[in-house]
């Protein structure tokens, strides 16, 4: 039997997950956050507990009390909340993934989860089929303590033989929970608006193409990863995954097709300079070696089952 603690458990790919490791472990879910009310819809196998990720001795405890074997690590501040606030991004997404691991080395975890970014990459990037190793630099905080992140992983498994292991996400579609403050996030409430009949006022600009996943795919690629056998873990820092590049106006045009008086406009502010930095296409071959990666939906079904299930919520 299995326990596991999910921290951000709250967040859009907490929220997630959950559910999947319901439906696929024998064991206890310890599901944390620093709020104090959860939103979680109950669950027998799940409970909910209030952690502050950047407290070391709150994570050992629970850790230590709870039996942990499994740890799935999403804190974390995002893109665009992280530029507003780039002290409260470093303290999250660095001093308490450096918590986590000190912890996980301390109390004997065997298993940990982390999940990196697109947003480790930098302008200098080819910004077609980006690979894994780069030279590029990143210009944000959640880039920066994302990419220190990645070296924190890749030294611990080696300095402590921590098996953790990571995917770098690129923008996440889902309809059932919200996203919240990054950059990609314009998709998701681009569709959500279309599947309600409403227009959109879209903060990048028409061209800007970024590499995405829908969350299925998103799921099922971690708990694929995060159940192969160790010593198909090739790559210690974090693996690419994306199922599809798009830009909003190709995104407008298929949603035009569901709803045809569907209109944007653009209206660009902050976050294109971030969305600007980053890679349209990155190479996932490594994960489709390793681990057999093979997202399922491409974008014409992922849209058409977001907007379907984005009307029935309308109901």
């Amino acid at each position: 039997m299995t326990n596991i603690l999910i921290t951000g458990s709250l967040g859009q790919v907490g929220s997630e997950l959950i559910d999947y490791l319901s439906a696929s472990f024998v064991g206890k879910i310890y599901a944390t956050d620093i709020r104090e009310e959860s939103t979680l819809k109950p669950n027998s196998k799940v409970s909910y507990e209030v952690l502050d990720v950047r407290n070391m001795e709150s994570v050992e405890n629970i850790l230590d009390e709870k039996n942990i074997h499994e740890v799935y690590h999403l804190a974390s501040i995002l893109s665009a909340k992280g530029e507003q606030d780039p002290y409260m991004a470093y303290n999250v997404n660095l001093t308490g993934t450096i918590n986590i691991l000190n912890a996980c080395v301390t109390e004997d975890v065997k298993k940990v989860f982390i999940p990196s970014t697109i947003g480790v990459y930098g302008p200098e990037v080819d910004k077609a089929n980006a690979p894994i190793r780069h030279n590029s630099i990143p210009t944000t905080m959640y880039g920066i303590t994302k990419f220190t992140s990645e070296m924190l992983f890749q030294y611990y498994h080696n300095k402590y033989g921590l098996d953790v292991r990571s995917l770098r996400y690129p923008g996440l579609l889902s309809y059932k929970v919200a996203p919240t403050a990054g950059t990609t996030d314009y998709a998701v409430s681009m569709i959500r608006e279309a599947a309600s009949g409403n227009s959109y006022e879209c903060y990048l600009e028409r061209n800007t193409k970024l590499p995405m996943l829908y969350m299925p795919d998103a799921m099922q690629a971690t708990l694929r990863l995060m159940t192969s056998p160790e010593e198909a873990i090739q790559i210690r820092t974090s693996y690419n995954v994306m199922g599809f590049s798009f830009s909003p106006g190709e995104l407008e045009e298929m949603l035009k097709e569901f709803n045809p008086d569907f209109t944007v406009t653009y209206k660009p502010d902050f976050r294109q300079k971030i969305a600007d930095s980053w890679p349209y296409s990155i190479d996932i071959q490594d994960a489709v070696n390793d681990w057999n990666f093979k997202p399922e939906f491409n974008l014409r079904d992922t849209v058409s089952d977001m907007i379907k299930n984005f009307k029935c919520q309308l109901i």
